[in-house]
């Protein structure tokens, strides 16, 4: 019965990153020239997400300071940590982000936003709104019950949304999301590997 389970855990997330592979490339491909666009004219990528979400936006920060696949020189991104709220009155972690957005973000610079969880949806738009007035686009990897963020961007931002209710599922799809964009990153920049 636990191993059907656990086998039940791949087939299902498996049936899922099947089932928006052709649905994701289009959006993906635009983030990605969007990321490429930004990086190359001196634009810097914040990377940010409540929650679990937290943990992907510092895991695509670090691959792209750090490295994908293919050595390259370090591109200006950061994740913005919603824990730097210690420093302020107030223990709301969007509030931090925002914050963080308004001080640091500039014109030129993406938001890159996750948001796995459907619960956290209304909290993102003081997020956005600081981007937006920042003269930001924002990338949004988002779940499938996220409806209203779609009404909250702007014709410049893509939202990559995964149409999944779990949210292991979609922080699952979340997480090749990343792989891609830093895999198109890299061809564009470096151009195809050995």
């Amino acid at each position: 019965m636990l191993e059907q389970r656990i086998q039940q855990q791949f087939f299902e997330s498996a049936d899922l990153l099947y089932q928006v592979a052709e649905a994701l490339s289009r959006p993906v491909a635009t983030a990605a020239q969007m990321l490429v666009d930004g990086i190359t004219g001196g634009g810097r990528v914040l990377c940010c997400g409540l929650g679990a979400s937290a943990l992907d936006a510092s895991y695509l920060a670090a691959l792209l300071v750090g490295r994908f696949e293919q050595d390259r020189p370090g591109l200006a991104a950061w994740s913005l940590d919603a824990q730097a709220q210690l420093g302020t009155s107030t223990p709301d972690s969007a509030a931090a982000l925002t914050r963080q957005i308004q001080t640091l973000g500039h014109p030129g610079d993406l938001l890159l936003l996750f948001e796995a969880q459907a619960a956290n949806a209304h909290a993102l738009k003081p997020l956005l709104d600081a981007a937006h007035a920042q003269d930001m686009s924002v990338i949004a990897l988002t779940g499938s019950q996220d409806e209203e963020i779609r009404g909250l961007l702007l014709d410049t931002d893509v939202q990559l949304k995964v149409p999944h209710s779990r949210q292991a599922r979609v922080a699952e799809a979340h997480r090749l999301l990343a792989h891609c964009l830093c895999d198109a990153v890299d061809l564009q920049l470096l151009g195809a590997g050995e």
